[in-house]
């Protein structure tokens, strides 16, 4: 099936999610469980998601804790499979949690540079040339050789934000990730999206800055309980979210 313009089409998409027991679970009430049948609760995180996204378009996802935010950007990032319904994402995805793209604490930043750029299908050559950007952008010269245990979230946010930029994706997936960079950052990031986006990338951005997503975005969707309840007009969905 040819994309075209929708690099994300998202068709009556349902995840459900097992309810988990607070407390311990012995080994005997897991042995015996084995004979008692699927009795599991379960939980609708999506419900029915109909979601087309526009190329080299900015969308934000608003929505409060555990509406279900998160949970449909990692379904268009592949993490999570849907029960039913049919997902279709067209071109390189990265998916960029507000702590990083799995980086190892033990190995200094520079180091982190190349593992995780090699994890998100970078070349060598590739992360070397762009080494010194990656850095620059980041604003962790000081700080490149020392190790990742030592950084702060923001300082880790800001790496993997700028390994993420430099590795061109074509659709990138953005959860919190202004929420624990200072304003320098948060100005640098807005303004790398626009320039990314003019280059024809898709961005979809989960967070719980308004005025952020107000400055950057093209259209804003309003999800609760699991459900869509405003996609097309960037306008009444935060008149909808700030009504709540």
């Amino acid at each position: 099936m040819k994309i075209g313009k929708y690099p994300i089409i998202l068709d009556d998409v349902v995840l459900d999610f097992p309810f988990h027991n607070a407390g311990k679970t012995t080994i005997q009430k897991q042995f015996l469980s084995l004979f008692k049948g699927n009795n599991k609760k379960w939980f609708r995180a999506l419900a029915g998601i109909d979601l087309r996204i526009k190329k080299g378009s900015v969308v934000g996802i608003i929505g409060d804790n555990g509406a279900g935010k998160s949970t449909l950007l990692r379904v268009i990032g592949g993490i999570y499979r849907p029960d039913r319904g049919r997902v279709i994402v067209d071109g390189k995805v990265i998916l960029l949690a507000s702590l990083g793209l799995g980086f190892s604490n033990d190995l200094p930043g520079r180091e982190n540079i190349y593992l995780t750029g090699g994890l998100i299908g970078m070349s060598e050559e590739e992360i070397a040339g762009k080494e010194q950007d990656i850095i620059e952008f980041s604003g962790l010269n000081n700080f490149i050789d020392a190790p990742l245990r030592t950084y702060s979230s923001g300082m880790r946010a800001r790496l993997g934000f700028s390994i993420a930029c430099h590795s061109k994706p074509e659709i990138l997936l953005l959860d919190e990730v202004f929420s624990v960079g200072d304003y320098e950052f948060r100005r640098k990031s807005k303004q790398k999206i626009l320039e990314m986006v003019e280059g024809e990338t898709t961005v979809v951005v989960v967070s719980h800055s308004i005025q952020t997503l107000e400055e950057i975005c093209d259209r804003i969707i309003y999800i609760e309980n699991g459900k869509i309840l405003m996609s097309t007009s960037k306008k009444y969905a935060i008149e909808l979210y700030k009504r709540k």
